[in-house]
């Protein structure tokens, strides 16, 4: 039998990131290597100061890192200017953050109407609205929205692009246990049916279990990374 190799998307090799505050340099990430495949759920976890959203932004290309090299497919993020790593997001990257940052005068299909306007080939908004269950709220304003229900539209404009990458920063962060558990399983369901790389960043360990692949960081480094042969779904989490 032939051995098929999966291509990876991401390649991060020896990537640092320092920051200068005033007379004092911050090292928020120290040498790190990672591969991220198609397809895959994975959860990025420590504590606040480890350097995971930094790393998440430098995936994302919206920062740079200060040596190293970080690829997408056949890409050099590390060394693309602002216009690239613009167009970049724009085509490849939907973006979930722990606030919703959704236009207040905009029906929640407007809302995700705006991402697919943009997107060379983009899923139907009323398609991404029913794949993180809220096709019968599409009318609603945000005014009119739970703080969960607000965070699904978030995930439907992230979806709405078709991205190639799904990057999820403390998307449960503002929420209590039974609305992120909703919300989880909303980017689950996307990471399952759409086959995007999901990266989802946190503190809480309790979301681990529902990823492929756990990447633990300590102070700016990568201290382990475990697979897991049981993944739990969103309605088993407990925190």
């Amino acid at each position: 039998m032939v051995a098929v190799t999966v291509e990876s998307i991401f390649r991060v090799r020896g990537v640092t990131k320092v920051y200068q505050m005033g007379d004092v340099q911050v090292h928020a990430l120290r040498g790190v290597d990672l591969e991220l495949y198609p397809g895959e759920f994975v959860v990025i976890l420590g504590a606040s100061g480890s350097g995971k959203s930094t790393l998440l932004n430098i995936l994302g290309g919206l920062d740079t890192p200060s040596s190293g090299s970080v690829a997408f497919r056949d890409h050099d993020l590390s060394g693309a200017g602002e216009d690239e790593r613009t167009r970049y997001r724009r085509e490849h990257v939907g973006f979930v953050f722990q606030f919703y940052n959704l236009i207040a005068g905009l029906t929640a299909l407007e809302n995700v109407s705006l991402v697919a306007e943009i997107s060379p080939h983009p899923l139907e908004p009323t398609e991404a609205l029913a794949l993180v269950g809220l096709g019968g709220r599409k009318d609603h304003y945000p005014s009119q929205l739970s703080g969960g229900e607000q965070q699904r539209v978030a995930i439907a404009r992230a979806i709405g692009k078709r991205p190639d990458v799904l990057l999820c920063d403390e998307p449960t962060g503002a929420l209590d246990i039974t609305t992120g558990i909703v919300v989880l399983d909303a980017i689950a369901t996307a990471n399952r049916q759409l086959g995007t790389l999901t990266v989802v960043i946190t503190h809480n360990a309790s979301i681990a279990s529902m990823a492929d692949r756990v990447v633990t960081m300590v102070d700016g480094r990568i201290a382990k990374i475990e697979c897991n042969k049981n993944k739990k779904s969103a309605h088993d989490l407990v925190w």
